[in-house]
């Protein structure tokens, strides 16, 4: 699984959104995900969960500046 990877889960109680929920930060990027993660797909539930928690997910192609 995930969890024996060292990956950490994004929902859930002790899932990255909920664990990073209290930190004040101005964007939220998931930049690390299995290409079979449900997220990936906009038209997804889980990817609507996501957007609802004010997080992104990255995309091919995506520049951020720091």
């Amino acid at each position: 699984t995930g969890a024996r990877m060292g990956h950490i889960a994004m929902s859930g109680e002790a899932g990255s959104i909920a664990s990073l929920a209290d930190v004040k930060i101005a964007r939220r990027i998931f930049i690390h995900i299995n290409n079979t993660n449900p997220v990936l797909d906009e038209n997804s539930a889980e990817h609507a969960a996501i957007k609802a928690a004010s997080w992104e997910v990255a995309f091919d192609g995506m520049e951020m500046e720091f």
